[in-house]
């Protein structure tokens, strides 16, 4: 299990990421966690991977292949499982938000999460 910080809406947050996260997800929203957050991290290495010169439309660009209610379901899931309050659902937490939710706050913070609740310990037996 993993808890950082994140800032949404200016307010720092806690999440957690654990195992647990994966089954909680299917169970809220009927989705393969795993697939999704594959997704996500394509899409923010394509963005992250552009030069320091690219212009706004490029980066837009890069930004279209983030599935937007994905991070927000995943990042309203986390917050909820550390405890913080963030509503019933995704919708009624960011209803609540004064301002938008930024993708390059909260981003790379839960992919950084996921991946590390994702190394594995065990070393594989030799054949």
């Amino acid at each position: 299990m993993i808890e950082r910080r994140i800032v949404i809406d200016g307010q720092e947050r806690k999440a957690r990421a654990s195992a647990l996260i994966p089954k909680m997800y299917r169970v809220k929203f009927g989705r393969d966690m795993v697939r999704d957050m594959m997704s996500l991290t394509k899409a923010y290495k394509k963005s992250a991977e552009l030069p320091k010169t690219a212009t706004d439309e490029e980066r837009a660009e890069a930004l279209m292949g983030i599935d937007f209610g994905v991070l927000e379901n995943v990042a309203w899931l986390m917050m909820k499982h550390a405890g913080e309050d963030v509503g019933e659902s995704p919708d009624e937490w960011l209803e609540s938000l004064d301002g938008v939710f930024s993708v390059y706050e909260a981003l790379p913070t839960i992919l950084d999460m996921w991946n590390i609740n994702n190394k594995t310990t065990s070393v594989p037996k030799k054949k």
